[in-house]
């Protein structure tokens, strides 16, 4: 995979859609299968998908995709922040993945300097808790999932329209 930045604007009638994934720390395993799935979707569906996260996420992302099916690109999340706050980039849609409250500030920053559709999948052993605190506008993903994706994929797929369609 390669390291860039995410893609510009390009939507709205002039080319394809992008989104931008916001991983955190991959303590909580069901994090990084997730992202793939959302990922794998979005691709599939036609939608440019950069992924940015810590190194040691990037480097699960590289060794769990090595041809690149789910994720074309990746990128330092400290970088991905910086280009959205200062204007480099707005991608359509951004899905941030919050299990502490770090997460939370991600993506309240986001939702601060972007325009973009913000989903905002909060999940661990504190996920009820955690939800408290995204007290802005944004889709809400929440569920108690450690382990098991299972619940959290079904609400998932209902909150991006997937639950009719064969996962």
């Amino acid at each position: 995979m390669t390291e860039q930045a995410p893609p510009e604007k390009e939507s709205h009638g002039q080319g394809e859609k992008t989104a931008l994934l916001l991983l955190g720390c991959p303590e909580v395993p069901v994090q990084m299968g997730l992202a793939l799935y959302i990922a794998g979707r979005l691709e599939k569906s036609g939608v440019r998908v950069t992924m940015a996260g810590n190194p040691s996420v990037i480097q699960l992302a590289r060794v769990s995709d090595p041809d690149q099916h789910y994720v074309k690109k990746v990128m330092n999340l400290e970088k991905a922040m910086a280009d959205l706050i200062e204007g480099r980039v707005h991608p359509d849609i951004t899905v941030s993945f919050a299990h502490n409250d770090a997460g939370i500030s991600y993506a309240a920053t986001v939702r601060h300097v972007s325009s973009s559709r913000l989903y905002l999948i909060i999940f661990g052993r504190e996920a009820e808790e955690l939800a408290e605190l995204a007290e802005f506008d944004c889709e809400k993903i929440v569920e108690r999932a450690v382990h098991n994706p299972g619940q959290l994929k079904k609400k998932i797929d209902g909150a991006f329209g997937w639950a009719a369609s064969r996962s």
